[in-house]
């Protein structure tokens, strides 16, 4: 594109036009049109211009100028032309919750000039597209939110301790508020517990020393779920990381179930060890039930023969016919021992087990085992001292156990029996009616809820004073668990839990356009979820190019709730 001084001559006089030429798509060639009509040579010069054609040459190469000044390779700039749009299916969640409102009514109690539904929406949005710090958060990952964040880092600090410091409250709302828009069956309940380890070096009245799963010395924060019988979240308890487990299990399950009303069976769903024989006990006592893996490793001889027995496997396979896992259960009494009035009493409880073999699981845990054989073997070799061998020592057989150099030879028996047991897990149930698939997927669904919440949990020490105290630390928590919250109705009552969560996360977290020109690029690639997706909403989900219409009407869209899924309350 560019101007020109054009000159026509009419009845004896000059008029004067700029015009501009450009490629005619249509015609495929250059064209011209009229950009500004001058009038006549005679008439300007009339009106006192001395050199009319000199003038406006001058405005024809000044608007040239311009037009080659745009024509420039365009530089990068500080912030990348990304946004983030994966995060639509829990905004719409979110939005049909209604909850804004009754935030709002919160914020009437502070003196934030700021929105707290917004910055509780925004961080519920970024949790799900990149799970990080919550510097890294403002920094990188709110920016690129399709809306604008109108607050300053402190005062997302602020809204965080503020929402922590009330989380319970927060938590009993949108449970309120999910029972209303898509109802929530309570006739049964499941429960898990946890803890997450800080790396710092002193305890505060928060973070205590305690029992910690990965057997560290940090201090932890103890942390429980209650969920209804589709595994959706109705409330959550953080405690003191130095209390047991095994006793606190118990309180902040009743207590859980009062506040949220809950009447029904709960099922206790924890890992190896967690559910002693005291809580198994309690759980019959209370018509509750328990689901907890067991190590096959740990398992009397004569069970183990029946794990590895062959016959009564029954292949669970993909759409592709690969075999994802293996099963066998049974059904008998299994002995118990327990405190009662003081002393020690053994009681019999009727128990379904079901043993699974994972090919990958197997595959994982062969390469760990031949790896320690391998460090083991190496030591055996150069005589080292006992201390050096670690976790291999397992595979070693000690001459000397003074601790100096020993006489050592491998353990090939022990080796054996580890390479035999790979791949192998089994679970242990009191709902001795419930399908075997069930209880699988029941135990690994939680499992998979748990890791949600897994996070860096020295990023929350990032930066002192703020983020040390502990209604910020509560905050976060409360975040992560919203976020699972919308994720699991999307999954359960929109999607008709058809799709798992990591191919939910994975299209929250890979749906990105980059700005070019006046449209947006669509960086997903293919997948049968995005196909689905695209069909169920009629959202132009798998366009190439996006305008911003098109973007406001995927941000603005309203799910409907999946009929077969969608519960009465």
């Amino acid at each position: 594109m560019s101007f020109y001084l054009k000159k026509t001559k009419l009845k004896g006089r000059t008029y004067l036009s700029i015009d501009e030429s450009f490629y005619n798509h249509d015609k495929k060639g250059t064209a011209h049109r009229c950009y500004k009509s001058l009038g006549s040579v005679e008439t300007l010069q009339a009106n006192g211009m001395e050199d009319p054609i000199a003038y406006y040459k001058a405005e024809v190469d000044k608007l040239n100028g311009q037009v080659n000044a745009e024509k420039k390779v365009k530089e990068i700039s500080d912030r990348a032309p990304m946004l983030n749009l994966g995060y639509f299916p829990l905004k719409s969640i979110l939005d049909s919750l209604n909850v804004k409102k009754f935030i709002d009514l919160f914020k009437l109690t502070t003196d934030f000039e700021f929105d707290l539904y917004d910055l509780i929406a925004s961080l519920i949005y970024a949790r799900s597209i990149n799970p990080c710090s919550k510097h890294r958060t403002y920094c990188e990952v709110l920016p690129y939110l399709y809306q604008s964040c109108d607050f300053s880092y402190d005062q997302l600090l602020d809204g965080l301790e503020f929402i922590g410091d009330n989380y319970e409250k927060f938590v009993e709302l949108f449970t309120e508020r999910t029972s209303n828009a898509y109802g929530i069956q309570t006739d049964e309940t499941y429960f898990d517990c946890t803890n997450f380890f800080f790396e710092i070096d002193r305890e505060d009245d928060f973070r205590r020393k305690g029992p910690s799963k990965e057997h560290r010395r940090d201090p932890i924060v103890g942390l429980g779920l209650l969920l209804d019988k589709n595994l959706i979240p109705v409330g959550m308890k953080m405690y003191p990381g130095n209390q047991s487990e095994k006793p606190v299990l118990r309180d902040v399950i009743d207590q859980l179930k009062r506040q949220h009303k809950v009447t029904g069976r709960t099922i206790h769903v924890a890992d190896k060890g967690l559910n002693c024989a005291e809580n198994i006990a309690k759980s019959k006592k209370d018509g509750d039930g328990y689901i907890f893996s067991k190590s096959v490793k740990t398992l009397p001889e004569k069970e183990k023969v029946w794990v590895l027995l062959e016959n009564d496997y029954q292949d669970v396979k993909d759409s592709q016919g690969k075999v994802l896992y293996k099963y066998k259960s049974c059904v008998d009494k299994f002995p118990y021992t327990i405190i009662q009035d003081g002393r020690e009493v053994t009681v019999f409880l009727t128990e379904k087990r079901l043993v699974t073999y994972s090919p990958d699981l197997a595959a994982k845990q062969t390469y760990e085992i031949n790896k320690m054989v391998k460090k083991a073997r190496g030591l055996t070799l150069s005589q080292a001292k006992k201390g050096e061998f670690g976790e291999s020592s397992k595979y070693v057989n000690f001459v000397d156990k003074s601790g100096n150099k020993a006489s050592t030879t491998i353990n090939e028996a022990a080796i054996e029996k580890d390479l035999k047991l790979a791949g192998y897990n089994l679970l242990v149930t009191s709902e001795i009616d419930m399908p075997a698939q069930k209880l699988y997927s029941t135990y690994h669904n939680l499992w998979r809820i748990e890791e949600s919440f897994k996070i860096m949990k020295s990023d929350l020490d990032a930066r002192p004073v703020y983020v040390q105290k502990e209604g910020t630390i509560k905050g976060h928590f409360l975040i992560c668990y919203l976020t699972v919250l919308l994720e699991r109705l999307f999954q359960f009552k929109v999607l008709g839990d058809q799709y798992s969560t990591s191919q939910i996360f994975k299209f929250i977290k890979d749906f990105k356009v980059i700005k070019a020109e006046h449209k947006y690029i669509n960086l997903l690639t293919k997948s049968t979820f995005l196909d689905d997706l695209t069909e169920e909403t009629g959202l132009p989900l798998k366009n190439f190019y996006l305008t911003e219409t098109q973007i406001r009407s995927i941000l603005s869209y309203g799910f409907k709730k999946n009929k077969k899924t969608a519960s009465t309350h």
